[in-house]
């Protein structure tokens, strides 16, 4: 069983590599066709496309009624995409960040996590059982109203970022320009690629953890939140290659809104998340981290080797953080 869950690791990989690839070309294509900055498709149909496994493990949850795990997912993902995903792809190529991101994107994704630890702060402290209680005991609820607000404000989010697209376009480079059919068709191949590459990733690595005696909170602390972002990894990765260094930023910051808003707000529609003491302290850790990347940003609006050494460092620390409490 151990050598079939390595070669479904191994194939998971090479699939999810073809699919990024025919992803990003596609997205690329569907850009110059409409004309709007690259960075507006990672931040849109990019950062969707590749938050589907997310989508798909908290709803899964939500509708179960046991989805505790919907906010670590999303808070795990959302470290790991900024940290692992932007690290690596500055050790690839230096990243210039965009200034909409930096005036408008990144302090949305800081502000909704802000958001929601305050909801989930207030709500445990309010029960007595925070900062005391046990790590796993649930100390309070995201409720359904809170979901419902975190909707509303994607909505708003994604009408105000084509408001802005229409008012202010750019001029890019000219590019070779694919047939429209032919970009949907690279896109929609390439996310379903993703998809299967990064279910059987996570499902070889499962096996193997457990083939290993890891325990299934080290393995949804590292291994399911890792898995579900491995599309955006490798989508930005492979954008970063190709030199697309506005959608793999846009993916990234993308996502983690994405995560937050409308995939944790549908999970709380459903059924209202469980917040852990646990959760509370990741979601701290989220919100500083997320201040230390947009600080980095703010150098010089691009993100160089040496800060993605230090993103990549951070990230080991937390898991080893994670591991340990």
């Amino acid at each position: 069983m151990f050598v079939l869950f390595v070669l479904l690791l191994v194939t998971g990989f090479v699939v999810l590599l073809w699919g990024a690839d025919r992803f990003v070309d596609g997205s690329a294509g569907l850009a110059v066709n409409f004309k709007v900055p690259g960075v507006l498709i990672g931040l849109t149909i990019v950062a969707l496309g590749t938050s589907a496994p997310e989508l798909a493990v908290s709803t899964s949850a939500a509708l179960q009624g046991s989805n505790e795990i919907a906010l670590s997912n999303v808070v795990g993902s959302n470290l790991f995409n900024l940290l692992g995903v932007l690290g690596i792809c500055a050790m690839i190529h230096s990243l210039p960040v965009d200034r909409g991101i930096l005036r408008r994107d990144f302090p949305v994704s800081i502000g909704t996590t802000v958001l929601v630890l305050v909801f989930a702060a207030a709500g445990a402290v309010w029960t007595g059982r925070f900062p005391g209680g046990k790590m796993e005991e649930t100390v309070c609820y995201v409720t359904r109203i809170t979901g419902i607000v975190l909707l509303v404000l994607f909505a708003a989010y994604i009408f105000a970022l084509i408001q802005d697209a229409r008012k202010h376009p750019v001029q890019e480079e000219v590019r070779e320009c694919l047939p429209l059919s032919k970009c949907f068709l690279l896109m929609l191949g390439g996310l379903l690629l993703i998809i299967c590459g990064g279910q059987a990733v996570v499902y070889g690595a499962r096996g193997i953890a457990r083939t290993m005696g890891m325990s299934e909170t080290l393995i949804g602390l590292t291994i399911v939140a890792v898995g579900t972002s491995l599309p955006e990894l490798v989508t930005s990765v492979v954008a970063a290659r190709k030199g697309e260094t506005g959608l793999a930023v846009g993916n990234v910051v993308g996502s983690n809104i994405f995560n937050l808003m409308f995939i944790l707000g549908i999970s709380a529609a459903i059924h209202p998340v469980g917040v852990n003491v646990a959760s509370v302290w990741d979601m701290m850790i989220l919100v500083l981290i997320s201040i230390v990347v947009y600080l980095f940003s703010l150098s010089k609006r691009s993100i160089h080797r040496m800060e993605g050494m230090v993103m990549i460092l951070l990230y080991l620390l937390d898991m080893i953080y994670a591991v340990l409490r």
